[in-house]
């Protein structure tokens, strides 16, 4: 496989390299000890310089335990890494953030809180990762209550992010509102988060109808008490949704304008005809690597509007929109959280530049390689975290626009660099 071929030959898809010059033997003496202990001192006395006097103010820790790791489940922390190691390579190469891979054998869900607490000297923020649901929605909760730094899991705000950026598009294209009829299929963190975020943009909740593996989600399921108790974020979502009181799947998917699929990898985990029940449909099957339905069969079952997770179709409505620019725009401002209003405004700002770049049906989102969103994202987060009172850093949307592209592109620059002498 090309992708184990690349990793043999560098060992690992990041490193570290320095960033002070040294010339000669005296600038030890300046960069480590005895010169070093001035820096101790200052931060000793005002803990907050570690953000000006280290690379803290750029550092992104990526935790994950490998207990859900892409479509392959639970693998383990190590066999986690080389998912992690290419994080933090769009980390850098996307959003100029220092990002580093922890796996960690913590498994428990309060473990993995006293883990990351601890770390917190050490960080700007955490990008949480692969965590299986529900321990990823305890994790996040606790860590965004107790941390002074902003934390996000990709797999839920990521997701959600970039699907709520693509559905603003496509109600737009196909002549739509919020009074839509959504099916959400697959009810695991990226579909939970996505509830609630569409909820806060002005979808109502009982317009979603949930299907998981043991079907409908409604609020007199079976299951209902053990959700309770074992999983409260899927309960919340089982009685806040489904107001038809759609029992089958058929039911569900009859008259929706809406698919959102995030659940096993395809094809023909969505079926042909289920769509066909659907009323001009705008379709996103998000499973990788596989859609959760082929392309081709949605359009062929009238569907308007088709979005995958991968980058060889048209209109990858993946997380990589979306977690660069923020994590650009919180460390920038410094933002101590980060939290559903700035999730939206990362979205309209995608969906916006889409439009200015050109809105078509195989153009609902920006593509990776249209750069200058990033630094739009970034500085529209790091506006809102203002607005919020969450910014340590304040500065106009403008001036962090600037901030943001001149780091984007210097990391970038270092990476061509690199790769051009070999």
């Amino acid at each position: 496989m090309k992708s184990v071929e690349l990793s043999l030959k560098y060992q690992g898809k990041i490193q570290v390299v320095p960033k002070v010059p040294i010339r000669s033997y005296d600038d030890f003496s300046t960069i480590y000890t005895p010169g070093v202990a001035e820096v101790v001192k200052e931060i000793s006395k005002d803990r907050d310089k570690s953000f000006l006097l280290t690379s803290r103010w750029n550092m992104v820790g990526i935790v994950t335990d490998g207990s859900r790791v892409l479509g392959l489940g639970d693998v383990g922390p190590e066999a986690a890494m080389p998912v992690m190691e290419g994080k933090a390579l769009l980390f850098k190469y996307l959003g100029g953030v220092d990002a580093i891979p922890l796996p960690i054998s913590a498994r428990n869900q309060d473990e993995i809180v006293k883990v990351v607490k601890a770390l917190e000297p050490s960080l700007g923020g955490v990008n949480l990762e692969d965590i299986e649901s529900p321990k990823c929605f305890y994790v996040l909760e606790k860590l965004q209550e107790s941390l002074s730094i902003p934390v996000w899991h990709d797999d839920q705000q990521g997701t959600a992010g970039a699907v709520l950026a693509g559905l603003i598009n496509s109600l737009l294209l196909t002549g739509r509102g919020l009074d839509v009829k959504i099916v959400i299929f697959g009810a695991g963190a990226a579909n939970i988060a996505t509830v609630r975020l569409l909820s806060s943009y002005g979808f109502d909740p009982r317009n979603m109808v949930v299907i998981d593996r043991e079907g409908v989600l409604h609020a007199e399921r079976r299951d209902l008490d053990w959700m309770m108790f074992n999983h409260r974020w899927k309960y919340e979502v089982a009685i806040r949704t489904n107001g038809e009181n759609a029992r089958t799947v058929e039911e569900a998917f009859r008259g929706a304008d809406v698919l959102i699929a995030a659940s096993s990898p395809g094809p023909g985990v969505v079926r042909k005809e289920w769509v066909s029940l659907m009323r001009r449909p705008i379709v996103f099957a998000l499973a990788n690597p596989v859609p959760e339905i082929d392309p081709e069969e949605a359009v062929d079952a009238g569907a308007q509007v088709v979005a995958t997770g991968r980058s060889d179709y048209p209109n990858q409505v993946n997380n990589s929109l979306v977690f660069p620019g923020v994590f650009r725009g919180v460390l920038d401002s410094r933002a101590s959280r980060i939290d559903d209003r700035m999730v939206i405004t990362a979205s309209e700002t995608l969906a916006e530049y889409a439009r200015r770049s050109g809105l078509r049906r195989d153009h609902i989102v920006p593509r990776m390689d249209e750069w200058d969103f990033y630094y739009e994202v970034a500085s529209a987060v790091a506006e809102k975290a203002v607005e919020l009172g969450y910014a340590r850093v304040k500065m106009k949307r403008e001036e962090f626009r600037t901030v943001a592209r001149k780091r984007i592109e210097e990391a970038r620059r270092s990476v061509e660099v690199l790769a051009r002498e070999g």
